[in-house]
This record gives structure tokens, C-alpha cells and sequence, in this order.
């Protein structure tokens, strides 16, 4: 990978309608064949990627998200790495850093997990503030700066970050304008007795049937995410979107409202949505089937029951009849 890849790039040339569907299903098998029973999920996840976003998984540890993430990262054909947020990470461990060449008296420049496609940060509320702020930067800007000079990531750059819900000694909360960054929050939640019973099953036979084949040629993610953007978007559809973030900013539920930032992820991931369902344009119910995930991460104030004021907030804007 060039680190220091000029910014200007040629756009690939674009996917048919039906190549998309074909990825996608091959990619919707892949996971679902990986992460048993969590078909929801899984469809969630492929519509934050194709919308470019970012992921917060915001569960208990030994569900899957790990997994989850590397059969991600593999069916898309992409590099994976993780990296385990601790008090004592620095923010050169995420990014890189330069050292001297003893030998050469030059500075050479050791790369760190941002290098990458799909970077899992686990723990990441474990990690300091200062930390923390170094990968908002590359999940942002998909770019960092070592020592003043700006080093391009993979435009294709993915952070599926965790944190554990219920442990917070040692924790550093993220704060709102970070937790802005990420399209998502995701729980996978406990699996059904049918997909454990499959489980217990295959943990004693071969693991041919937990491993994620790739799906994805190079370039064909970034294309996938590029047909997203084509999704058309009726002024309605638009104007249901306004109102529902004028709705947010509007209830007392929430101590800060839907930012210009979310609503324009919202659209994006709703698009994504859109295109998972075969679609060439965004219905009203595309924004409402994202609309848990995507408001969850970013409306706070309210602790347990921000599902139910989201779901009070769609129920209290008029749907528009397209």
C-alpha cells in the first residue's frame, strides 16, 4: 500500500444494477454463513458500509463482534487489523510513527493498524481522550498526520469499534462530536437456541464452515459505495428527513438533537438501505429501518430508553405518500 498516494484518483467505471445484486447477496452469505441467526445485523452492517460510515458495536463481549468483523473484512477482500484500546495506547501506536534509521541516519516511517481496510478497535472507550482523537481523525478525514505531514488511508477505510456496556471502571466515555463520527450503533445481542445448538454443532467438526470466503475483487467495494451515491432521493423523501431531525432537536427526550452531519448519514445509509432491498431510489421505510441505529449513536440524554423516544419521533412525523 502507498502510504503517501496522491489525492486525486480516476473514478472506476460503474457497476450495473444487477452486478450489485449479485455482490451484495454474495456478500449477505457470506457473513450470515459466519454470524448465525443474525441476518438483521448483518444487513445493518452492509448498509453502514456501503454508505461509507463507521461502526460503534455497543454490547458484551463473546457475541461475535471480532468475528463478525474479520469475515467482513475478508469477504470484501480487504486487510484487517486490530488493535486492543488500553490507558497506556498511544496515539502513535494507532497511527505510525517515525524512527531513525541508525544505519541510513534517515527517518523511516512503521505504519500502524490504520493501515489497513477494516480496523477493529476493541475497547475503544478504554482508550484516552488523546487517543481516541487520533483515530477520529483517520474515521473522519481518512487521513493522518505524523509530525505535520498529512498520509492518506485506504479510501475504502473501515472502524468497527466496540465497547462494553456494562463494565465503565477505567473508562473514558466518548463524547458527543466523536460519537458523531460513526453512522452506526449496533448490539448483536445473544444468538437463538437454534443458531447455538448450530454452534455447539460445528465446534467439533471442521471450521470450513466458519470461515468467510472473499467475495470482492480490488475496487469493487469502493464502486459498490460510488452506485450508492446514485440513489435517487425524491424531495419528499428529503423533506421527511428535515422533519424528522427538526423532530429530534425539538424533544425534550434528547439533550442534543440530530446534527446537519447525521442527517446527511442518515441519507446516505438510508440509500444503502435502498440498494439492499433492490431498489433504485429511497422510500420512506428505508429511512425508518436505519433510523435505530443510526439516531442511537448520536441523540444522548435519555440513557435506557432512547429506543422507544426514537420510535416516539417516528411515529410523530407524517409519512409522505410517494
Amino acid at each position: 500500500m502507498n502510504h503517501n498516494r496522491s489525492t486525486e484518483s480516476t473514478s472506476p467505471p460503474s457497476l450495473a444494477s444487477n452486478d450489485c445484486a449479485r455482490l451484495i447477496a454474495e456478500l449477505r452469505t457470506q457473513l450470515n454463513r459466519v454470524v448465525l441467526g443474525k441476518a438483521g445485523v448483518v444487513d445493518h452492517l452492509l448498509a453502514c458500509v456501503l454508505a461509507r460510515g463507521h461502526v460503534l458495536f455497543d454490547d458484551l463481549p463473546g457475541l461475535g463482534k471480532t468475528t463478525l468483523a474479520k469475515a467482513l473484512a475478508t469477504s470484501v477482500g480487504g486487510r484487517f487489523m486490530r488493535v486492543q484500546c488500553t490507558p497506556d495506547l498511544l496515539p502513535s501506536d494507532v497511527t505510525g510513527f517515525n524512527i531513525l534509521n541508525q544505519k541510513t541516519r534517515d527517518f523511516e516511517f512503521r505504519p500502524g493498524p490504520v493501515y489497513s481496510d477494516v480496523l477493529l478497535a476493541d475497547e475503544i472507550n478504554r482508550a484516552t481522550p488523546r487517543t481516541q482523537s487520533a483515530l477520529f481523525e483517520a474515521m473522519a478525514e481518512r487521513q493522518v498526520t505524523i509530525d505535520g505531514e498529512p498520509r492518506m488511508l485506504s479510501e475504502t477505510f473501515l472502524v468497527l469499534a466496540t465497547q462494553n456496556p456494562v463494565e465503565s471502571v477505567g473508562a473514558y466515555p466518548l463524547p458527543e462530536a466523536q460519537l458523531d463520527r460513526f453512522a452506526m450503533k449496533l448490539k448483536i445481542g445473544y444468538p437463538d437456541r437454534q443458531s447455538e445448538l448450530e454452534l455447539l454443532a460445528r465446534s467439533s467438526h471442521s471450521t470450513r464452515d466458519t470461515t468467510a470466503q472473499r467475495v470482492l475483487e480490488p475496487g469493487q467495494l469502493l464502486r459498490l459505495q460510488q452506485a450508492v451515491a446514485d440513489i435517487a432521493v425524491e424531495t419528499q423523501v428529503r423533506e421527511y428527513l428535515v422533519d424528522l431531525a427538526e423532530a429530534t432537536r425539538s424533544n425534550r427526550a434528547f439533550s442534543l438533537g440530530l446534527s446537519p452531519r447525521g442527517l446527511l448519514q442518515w441519507q446516505r445509509v438510508a440509500q444503502a438501505h435502498a440498494m439492499l432491498a433492490g431498489r433504485e431510489y429511497v422510500m420512506p421505510e428505508d429511512v425508518q429501518a436505519v433510523a435505530g441505529p443510526v439516531l442511537s449513536v448520536r441523540l444522548s440524554g435519555i440513557g435506557a430508553g432512547v429506543d422507544k423516544a426514537i420510535d416516539a419521533v417516528i411515529g410523530a412525523v407524517a409519512v409522505p405518500m410517494l
